[in-house]
Order: structure tokens, then C-alpha cells, then sequence
């Protein structure tokens, strides 16, 4: 395995709540909000062109979902800035988990993915 290429490095991190007043068990709908950090650890500037999401539910459903930027932006992340945005989605289930990648481009024109570490989605007292 090759050691990445410290010019292109983006570190995502996650971090989810439930929306239980935007959810219904009845309709089978469960609303969650999840909070994205993107820090460029990299040596170059970087700018987020697009985004990638396969999100899972609790069936093994998957849907993949590809746009131009987060929220509406395309932000050019500095060296060792952060970009954060906060964004959600729907679940038919109580459970389900959220992975994918920013599809970037370095300020030398080199484009490159930066990976979403695998997160879950859950109601409280769901899992055991």
C-alpha cells in the first residue's frame, strides 16, 4: 500500500443526532442531522467540487446520492483550515449508517477523492 501524497490530504469527521420532531414511526420516516468537518491536512489549497453519499438503511437498502458541493457551496479549503456545514436525511428505518467522498481539486489542478468515513445513523435506545 503507497502512503498518500501529503499535499492531498482531507480529514472528514461526522457527527449525527436524531430529529424526533421531525420523525413519524407511523409513515415509517426517521429524520437525522449530521455535522461535517472537512479539515485540509494537505500542503495545498483545495476546493470541494462535488459530493458522493451512499446512504444504507436498516433493510441493506442503499441510494446514492452525487451533487455539485455541500450545501450549495464549493468552498476552497486552505492548509489546515476547516470547512463545516451541517446538512440530514430521511430513513424508512431506525437504523442505518452514511459513507462517501468530496470529489476535489488542489490548487495545482490535481483532482483527488477525499473519502467519508463510514457513519451511523440511529435513534436512541435503537441499538443494543
Amino acid at each position: 500500500m503507497t502512503e498518500p501524497d501529503p499535499r492531498y490530504l482531507i480529514t472528514v469527521q461526522v457527527t449525527t443526532r436524531y430529529l424526533p420532531e421531525q420523525s413519524s414511526a407511523s409513515q415509517e420516516r426517521y429524520a437525522f442531522a449530521y455535522d461535517v468537518s472537512i479539515r485540509n491536512d494537505g500542503q495545498l489549497p483545495a476546493q470541494l467540487l462535488s459530493r458522493h453519499w451512499i446512504i444504507t438503511d436498516g433493510n441493506g437498502e442503499a441510494q446514492e446520492v452525487r451533487g455539485p458541493g455541500v450545501v450549495g457551496e464549493q468552498p476552497l479549503i486552505a492548509p489546515g483550515a476547516t470547512h463545516s456545514y451541517s446538512s440530514g436525511t430521511l430513513m424508512p428505518t431506525q437504523v442505518g449508517s452514511m459513507r462517501g467522498s468530496y470529489q476535489m481539486v488542489a490548487s495545482d489542478g490535481h483532482l483527488f477523492e477525499a473519502a467519508i468515513p463510514t457513519f451511523r445513523l440511529a435513534v436512541p435506545g435503537s441499538l443494543h
